[in-house]
């Protein structure tokens, strides 16, 4: 037995102690790297959606947005022809007289909006917030504010200042034919119902909707100044009906919801462009109001 052979290091391959090796050697197997090597960009991990903003990383995609439109004209077919069934069975109704009453009636207008709303929210929970697991409402969009461009003050007087200007550059417009949207502020009651809903509902859904499902799909696949512009033309497009397809309102509306969307694209959250909304609203039901005397002067439908 020779102890001076139990101190000794057994050799590393090549015939150098395991002492004498660099360190990377002693703690890492495999192949080295030299100091440039590990510098470069390439060998680095590469870092998934590291460009795109926090409020745009979203789970839903184009297929969750193919399948809400295909909602939409589903539930927007199935709440008409309900009602249609309903007056012309139950209340024995003409087809004609029924067409109109759906249209021209306020109250029946706006529970049909309540019904095909309240369908559409329930799709986006369940497409989102079931499916995924997550907290729906931030999900979706609406988020604290961030650190800039905090005040929500801000944004309200903003949608009422863009109200204004909306209200000026549409007072020189024309329609072309019957808006229907006109049939609807007929009476008291009517315009205080439809202005109600405009104010306390359609701001929170529709900003939902466009602003917080829609536009982070379309900024993430064409770029942010595209997804601005594609959600606002949508924005305009989905009211055409409402305005007659007066093209110079349509312009306007559609302008209206560009702004909305920069709004939200610039801070971040749907908070933001549902105050600019609410105040644009909020803004049209003080006009009416003043144009009416206080809802008490209607003029006639399509005068």
């Amino acid at each position: 037995m020779r102890p001076a052979e139990e101190n000794q290091v057994p050799p590393a391959p090549g015939g150098e102690a395991a002492e004498n090796l660099p360190e990377p050697a002693r703690t890492a197997p495999g192949p080295l790297l030299s100091q440039s090597q590990e510098q470069e960009p390439g060998n680095q991990p590469p870092k998934p959606q590291s460009s795109v903003p926090d409020d745009l990383r979203v789970p839903w995609s184009w297929l969750h947005v193919i399948a809400f439109v295909f909602f939409f004209f589903a539930s927007q077919l199935v709440v008409v022809m309900g009602m249609a069934g309903y007056f012309a069975g139950a209340r024995h109704m003409k087809f004609a007289a029924v067409q109109t009453l759906l249209t021209t009636n306020t109250p029946i207008v706006v529970a049909e909006q309540l019904l095909l709303f309240g369908a559409l929210l329930f799709f986006l929970y369940v497409a989102v917030g079931v499916l995924y697991q997550v907290p729906f409402w931030r999900t979706i969009g609406w988020r604290p504010f961030g650190q800039r461009w905090t005040s929500p003050r801000l944004w309200f007087l903003t949608g009422c200042m863009l109200a204004l200007g909306v209200g000026v550059a549409s007072s020189r417009l024309q329609p072309t034919g019957p808006m229907p949207i006109q049939e609807l502020f007929k009476d008291r009651t009517g315009t205080l119902l439809l202005m109600g809903f405009a104010v306390l509902v359609a701001p929170l859904v529709e900003e939902t909707i466009f602003r917080g499902f829609l536009y982070p799909v379309f900024a993430r696949s064409f770029g942010v100044p595209a997804g601005i512009l594609l959600t606002g033309i949508l924005f305009g497009l989905l009211h055409g009906g409402q305005l007659g397809w007066t093209w110079g309102y349509v312009g306007l509306l559609t302008t209206v919801g560009i702004i909305f969307t920069l709004v939200r694209a610039r801070t971040g959250t749907v908070y933001a462009s549902y105050l600019c909304h609410l105040g644009y609203n909020f803004m049209l039901f003080l006009g009416s109001a003043v144009a009416t005397k206080g809802f008490t002067h209607f003029k006639p439908p399509g005068a």
